[in-house]
């Protein structure tokens, strides 16, 4: 385990990003919590979000793909 995955800064905020938002390769797409540490995360391509392959409050591994993203 590395850490649990937020898809917003807050439980009352909207998400970091959703399916069909466009990003660039260094908008942040959500947040990693690791040892009380809070990391987050940025795209590494441009493209379209085309689905989250985690849930909210899962806990991720490293190297384990968080969305599908077409690039641009």
């Amino acid at each position: 385990m590395v850490g649990t995955f937020y898809e917003s800064p807050s439980p009352d905020d909207d998400p970091y990003v959703k399916e069909g938002d466009i990003v660039e390769s260094n908008s942040v797409v959500c947040i990693v919590e690791a040892m009380k540490l809070f990391n987050e995360i940025e795209a590494e391509v441009k493209g379209e979000i085309v689905e989250r392959l985690v849930d909210n409050g899962e806990l991720v591994e490293y190297g384990q793909p968080l969305f599908r993203v077409k690039k641009k």
